[in-house]
């Protein structure tokens, strides 16, 4: 009975060494989220000078010059200015000033200057172009001095 069993194992591994097993697959899913994002990276200062009736500084005046920023998006996010709020002015300008900031991009979101928020649709990097123009009104002019306003660029 021993050699029976032994031939029959014998004849059984003989007929299946020539079979081969069967192969299996199991598919690894993978997903990913990016949600809407936006860095701003200040590149340079903004330039303000006097127009010739003193009564503008702004960085659109002849050898003035915007501030820069680079937006790196995905998309999603809109783009704006906050008004004004930080002024250093002479102590020998008493008068009112009125603060407009505007911005344009160029890159992969074209948008004309505005001081508006704007939705920025299109992932990558834009060029931000940022100006601020103050004013006076009726015969109120700027002062002799150092005149400094910050503006905040927002991303969200």
């Amino acid at each position: 009975m021993k050699f029976f069993r032994a031939i029959m194992a014998a004849s059984l591994l003989a007929v299946c060494a020539g079979q081969r097993a069967s192969a299996a697959t199991g598919n690894v899913l993978f997903s990913g989220t990016v949600t809407a994002t936006c860095t701003i990276t200040i590149n340079s200062n903004g330039t303000m000078t006097v127009s010739s009736n003193l009564q503008s500084l702004s960085s659109h005046n002849a050898a003035g010059s915007a501030g820069s920023a680079q937006v790196d998006t995905t998309g999603g996010v809109s783009l704006s200015v906050d008004p004004v709020t930080t002024t250093t002015v002479p102590v020998s300008d008493t008068t009112a000033t009125t603060w407009i900031p505007t911005f344009a991009t160029s890159g992969a979101q074209t948008i004309a200057e505005t001081g508006t928020a704007t939705a920025l649709t299109v992932p990558g990097t834009s060029t931000v172009a940022v100006n601020l123009a103050g004013t006076k009104s009726g015969t109120n002019r700027f002062s002799a001095g150092n005149y400094q306003a910050t503006v905040t660029l927002r991303c969200e």
